[in-house]
């Protein structure tokens, strides 16, 4: 597990040498050596073969410390690691496997907010990799961000994980992305959901997505059908289900239509 947990999703991206290089801070592999090198001196080193603790030494490891990682900062290193290491967990959630089995059994276990007027369905940091040559989040991951608000606000209303497995599920059919502002690597995004509409088979939601400035950088609309994963074909939702939905609806229903909702591609203003 401790593998699994820590030293295996580092170990993807990087060696010892460049996590000890890390652990040294700014001062880089000179300062970690100083640090713990004459660890290397102790009784228990004597079991294998083991060089000589000198200055020579930690000058030539630190040289080739420099040659492999020297052209990135400590702190660009840090960020390519963290950047990594999410990346890798969410692809590992998915799978529920290791860490991600554990994000996973996280999430289930959160409660699921009561409905407010516009619910958060989404709020995280924009990755260093989700930015694309132009510096800015590229246009797939704002269709990524608004379908996890999707997915969550599925969770909301019970057609949450055990509800996917029960054979039932919600479609998406259409979609419709307005990209209104940039949004740049380590801005906070929050995406808030109003429902359209919520009746019988259809589910119709109008994301909103917040930059660090709390003004709208995009908008995504879309429409869902609720399907029989058996039949493949459309279905009534359950009971529980669509009670929780028209709940919302209602809620949403006197709240003026948002700015977009119902456009096209090429409609004028």
């Amino acid at each position: 597990e401790a593998i699994r947990m820590a030293f295996g999703i580092r170990w993807a991206q990087m060696g010892l040498f460049e996590t000890y290089r890390i652990a040294g801070g700014e001062a880089g592999m000179k300062h970690f050596m100083a640090q713990f090198g004459p660890a290397l001196q102790w009784p228990w080193t004597k079991l294998m073969d083991v060089p000589e603790f000198t200055d020579e030494l930690v000058d030539l490891i630190s040289a080739q410390s420099d040659t492999q990682s020297g052209h990135l900062s400590i702190r660009e290193l840090e960020r390519l690691r963290d950047d990594n290491l999410v990346g890798m967990m969410r692809a590992l959630k998915k799978t529920g496997t290791g860490a991600g089995n554990v994000i996973a059994a996280h999430e289930t276990a959160l409660k699921n907010p009561s409905a407010p007027d516009l619910p958060v369905t989404a709020k995280r940091q924009i990755p260093q990799s989700w930015t694309d040559y132009n510096g800015h989040m590229n246009e797939a991951h704002y269709l990524e961000a608004a379908a996890a608000a999707t997915d969550r606000f599925m969770e909301m209303i019970g057609a949450d994980a055990a509800y996917i497995a029960s054979g039932k599920s919600y479609f998406t059919t259409e979609n419709h992305i307005r990209y209104l502002d940039e949004m740049l690597a380590g801005e906070q995004l929050t995406i808030t959901t109003q429902v359209l509409k919520g009746e019988g088979k259809k589910l119709h939601l109008f994301h909103m997505l917040h930059g660090d400035k709390g003004t709208i950088t995009a908008t995504a609309e879309t429409f869902l059908l609720h399907v029989d994963l058996n039949t493949r074909s459309s279905c009534m939702p359950t009971d529980e289900v669509l009670e929780k939905l028209t709940a919302f609806a209602e809620k949403h229903c006197d709240l003026p239509m948002p700015d977009g909702a119902g456009r096209h591609v090429g409609q004028r203003d």
